[in-house]
């Protein structure tokens, strides 16, 4: 057995001990439907804060995005805005529903908005909403570990064999211990993910060489993309402005049928805005209104929309993830961009830029990876097979011959980014790239965790308890919960391993369809005036159009015989801003035609309740206006339009000398600069203006289903 196979066996042991461990805690923890489905309520305030953290950013985060970037530039980098944009979400809405749930002793957003709009289509709606969303999700984030796997074990373990092993233990522990369980594993997998990333960075970064190194490779990719007019492998393309798509967003909107039919990438400022508007639908998910309601109150809410999320994941993304992409092909991620120096074609074209590209060649593409990958090789050796590639190259040949690492060839592509970078450090570090796979690991089971335990308990309290069984014991709900809980993990399990080619396209709908749930918490939170016919029509409506405008449901119309005139994500609007363009508006429509004046009386207890309990005191009204001012700005100059300005502002994306800050392109720069101001921009909304501080006033409870089965436990 091999060093890393067996450093891999220590750490995933010591691993699943821990999840083992809180499983069986939390089944003995344990006694009332509430203990189980939502912990009791009673979340510490740094447990939520990490396991929060970690439900929100899963192994697509470790594994998925830097390969995104690798591939699409550092266009889609402002992806990472992600970590702002997802707590943003919960700053609007979680502090409220807690304060909602707690005064009237709910356990899932079903049977919350249920007696809100005093309809049971809602509760429908929201399981089904709840489906969609954690089965592929699951299933993705299953097979992403069958595959990290099979990558570092040299495929020994096959890509389903593992991801079926590696579910069990997420299974016993979710299934035994409930909510609770899972929040403390989720803790873990936090402090697991984000070192994970940083060290990914620093590893990758050194064995670049340099920062000095590393920029002048960046400046060398984008001379060979405009050299070879965007047709070298993996390139993004030229910019409708003529930009290198590496360094700059191809536009603010390109008027097509689809995104794959853009020009210099699909991450224009209304795509990055959309695909904004999908990845705040994590929090707008049912299963975050059940983290919600596991807490004792809501003093976590602020630090972890504050400085966990924003300060702290943003921090890693934006320097160390971006690294790990953009080093990807300065670590010899694309031979092919070695033979387009030595191409005759672009001899007279190469000019001022010749050192530029033979250093990249040369030192800083293969010496440090080539050292790693042939442990065994002197300093002479690797010099030696350096100088053979080389001459390989001029001649026209192959310099992987020569043993020359080609991190393409090899699976580098998006989802193999990663993988390939742990597997780099196997010979000299076999203890480190398992640790780092551990992380991996963790990364991706977080998620799935959180939402096989909520929507088990939705479908336990909103389906068996509401039609069947309306007087269930808490007991029995338990045990169908765990019953609940193994049947999603055997549908993710199914869905992943027979349905690889449509496990993505349904993953990506599940975002989604969170995101079109914005709608009924707006009028939850804050517009008492909407209808339940108006929300429950643009649910579904919206849920209709975001199935439409991604290939899911574009696919099953041709299944039907039917061509849509569009493709996926038409006029680079991703099928989240689509669903959200017919939701809103068909809810405020036809809230303005169904008004009643009874239901109205009825939505205002709720309201009533909020105002006075979570409205911001008279002395601090005025700063509402700089609230409004703030965000707009920030959604428009970060993730919005105005990106498109982060091209050349801090030096022309197309010239390299003229880059501004330690060798960064603009583009790098505008994202560092919003990243920091969303960071403030958080903290003003989250402390100054108390939308996710505790309340002054103590919430009052009407509703405690558990309080006689607490009392029947305490007594002698």
């Amino acid at each position: 057995m091999s060093p890393m196979a067996i450093w891999l066996l220590i750490f995933v042991g010591l691993y699943w001990s821990y999840c083992i461990f809180w499983g069986i805690k939390g089944a003995l923890w344990a006694r009332t439907a509430s203990d189980y489905f939502v912990a009791g309520r009673s979340v510490s305030m740094w447990v939520f804060i990490l396991a929060a953290t970690a439900t929100s950013f899963s192994g697509w985060t470790f594994v998925g995005h830097p390969g995104l970037i690798y591939v699409d530039g550092l266009q889609y980098a402002y992806a990472s805005f992600y970590s702002i944009t997802i707590p943003f979400t919960g700053m609007m809405f979680l502090k409220r529903q807690w304060m909602i749930g707690k005064r009237w002793g709910y356990i899932t957003p079903g049977e919350m908005f249920a007696a809100y709009f005093r309809t049971d289509s809602i509760r429908i709606l929201i399981l089904i909403v709840a489906l969609i969303f954690s089965i592929p999700y699951l299933g993705i984030q299953l097979r992403a570990s069958g595959f990290l796997f099979n990558v570092l074990t040299d495929g020994a373990l096959g890509i389903e064999v593992g991801m079926w092993l590696l579910s069990a233990v997420v299974l016993f522990y979710v299934a035994s211990g409930g909510l609770r369980a899972v929040a403390y594993v989720d803790a873990m997998q936090c402090i697991l993910l984000m070192f994970g990333i940083f060290a990914i960075g620093v590893i990758t970064l050194f064995y670049v060489g340099s920062w000095g190194d590393f920029t002048r490779g960046l400046g060398a990719l984008v001379q060979w993309d405009l050299l070879t007019g965007g047709t070298g492998s993996g390139s993004p393309g030229i910019t409708p402005a003529g930009q290198s798509g590496y360094v700059a967003v191809p536009g603010v909107i390109q008027w097509v049928g689809g995104a794959g039919d853009a020009q210099g990438g699909v991450w224009t400022g209304i795509m990055n805005l959309t695909y904004m508007w999908a990845l705040m639908g994590i929090m707008a998910s049912p299963s975050f209104t059940m983290w919600a309601f596991s807490n004792q109150n809501p003093r976590p809410f602020a630090p972890q929309q504050t400085w966990m999320s924003p300060l702290g994941i943003g921090g890693l993304l934006f320097i160390f993830t971006a690294i790990q992409a953009m080093a990807g092909h300065t670590l010899g991620a694309n031979v092919d961009f070695a033979k387009d120096v030595y191409n005759p074609e672009y001899e007279e074209t190469l000019g001022e830029y010749r050192d530029l590209f033979e250093a990249r060649t040369d030192v800083v593409m293969q010496r440090g990876l080539m050292a790693t990958a042939h442990p065994d090789w002197s300093r002479e050796e690797v010099e030696d097979a350096i100088r053979e590639g080389l001459e390989m190259l001029q001649r026209g040949g192959d310099p992987t011959d020569a043993g020359w690492i080609d991190l393409v060839r090899e699976g580098g592509g998006s989802s193999a980014l990663v993988p390939q970078l742990l597997s780099m450090l196997e010979a000299v570090a076999p203890w480190l790239a398992a640790l780092l796979a551990v992380c991996a690991l963790a990364a991706m089971q977080s998620t799935g965790a959180a939402y096989m335990s909520t929507t088990s308990g939705m479908f336990t309290r909103d389906l068996l308890r509401r039609y069947i069984m309306p007087n269930v014991s808490h007991n029995v709900q338990k045990q169908v919960g765990r019953v609940l809980v193994t049947a999603l993990v055997v549908a993710a399990l199914m869905v992943a391993t027979f349905t690889t080619d449509a496990l993505v396209l349904l993953g990506g709908l599940a975002v989604s369809a969170g995101t079109q749930m914005w709608v009924a918490l707006i009028a939850i939170c804050f517009w008492p005036w909407l209808t339940r016919q108006g929300v429950v029509w643009g649910l579904a409506l919206g849920l209709i159009a975001v199935m439409m405008t991604d290939n899911a449901g574009i696919n099953f119309m041709a299944m039907l015989g039917i061509d849509v005139p569009w493709g996926r994500w038409p006029l680079t609007i991703h099928a989240a801003g689509w669903g959200i363009l017919f939701n809103l508006p068909v809810a405020i429509a036809i809230s303005a035609f169904t008004q009643n004046k009874e239901e109205l009386e009825h939505r205002m207890t709720y309201h009533n309740f909020l105002r006075e309990h979570a409205s911001l005191p008279e002395e601090k009204r005025h700063l509402i206006p700089i609230g409004w001012i703030a965000v707009i700005g920030w959604f428009f100059f970060a993730v919005g339009p105005g990106i498109v300005i982060g091209n050349w502002l801090f030096g022309d994306p197309n010239n390299p000398a003229t880059w501004w800050f330690f060798g960064l392109p603009s583009i790098w720069v505008w994202q560092l600069l919003w990243w920091v101001l969303g960071v403030t921009m958080m903290w003003f909304m989250c402390y100054k203006l108390e939308m996710s501080t505790v309340p002054q006033k103590e919430v009052e409870i009407l509703f405690d289903e558990d309080a006689e089965v607490r009392m029947d436990v305490s007594r002698p």
